[in-house]
């Protein structure tokens, strides 16, 4: 069994086009990192966290021990500068306007737990460019509401897709899961899509 320990509808979505077909729990972990902390050592460690978060709820619910519970946490960085969900529109402008045309990441932490006790945490990062936005781009795109509830204010797959320049590495990753690197680290663990 595959459980994927997010409520992120984006993250089941990749997961139900790549041919898996999750059980998904919701966990609620501390999400606060120590000062200082390195995006890429943090995002790590939120998606750790996540992974065993869920594999306690998944294990005390009742889950065999074999079955494996994913974590993934995604942050957008900026110059070292990790950019988190927006709280307020003027908030979400505010990291629009540093994100138009220029270059930034996207990171993913991905975390794999099993109940007999291994654990693998890989980290994935995709360079993303946007082309110089308009003031009014970025206010008509934040009136729909999108950008509130994502990392640096923005998705990719909805309508942000057309301030994209360019972005190299994985697509999956900047919408919130690197499929390629969970494909790869499942088959080490002899997982295949149709788990």
């Amino acid at each position: 069994m595959f459980v994927l320990a997010s409520s992120s509808p984006r993250r089941a979505m990749l997961l139900s086009e790549w041919g898996f077909k999750p059980e998904v729990i919701e966990v609620n972990v501390d999400e606060t990192l120590p000062p200082g902390c390195d995006p890429y050592e943090g995002v790590g460690i939120l998606a750790a966290r996540k992974a065993l978060a869920g594999l306690k709820f998944w294990q005390e619910s009742g889950g065999n021990e074999a079955d494996v519970v994913i974590g993934a946490d995604t942050m957008v960085v900026l110059e070292r500068q990790a950019l988190g969900k927006p709280k307020t529109p003027y908030e979400a402008e505010l990291m629009l306007e540093s994100l138009s045309g220029r270059e930034h990441l996207v990171l993913t932490g991905l975390a794999l737990a099993r109940g007999d006790g291994e654990t693998v945490v890989a980290v994935a990062e995709t360079k993303v460019r946007f082309r110089p936005l308009s003031h009014d781009e970025i206010r008509v795109y934040v009136e729909s509401g999108e950008p509130l509830d994502k990392a640096g204010a923005y998705g990719i797959q909805g309508g942000a897709r057309k301030f994209v320049e360019s972005y190299h590495g994985s697509l999956s990753n900047v919408i919130g899961l690197p499929m390629e690197l969970l494909s790869d680290k499942l088959k080490a663990w002899g997982i295949d899509q149709t788990v």
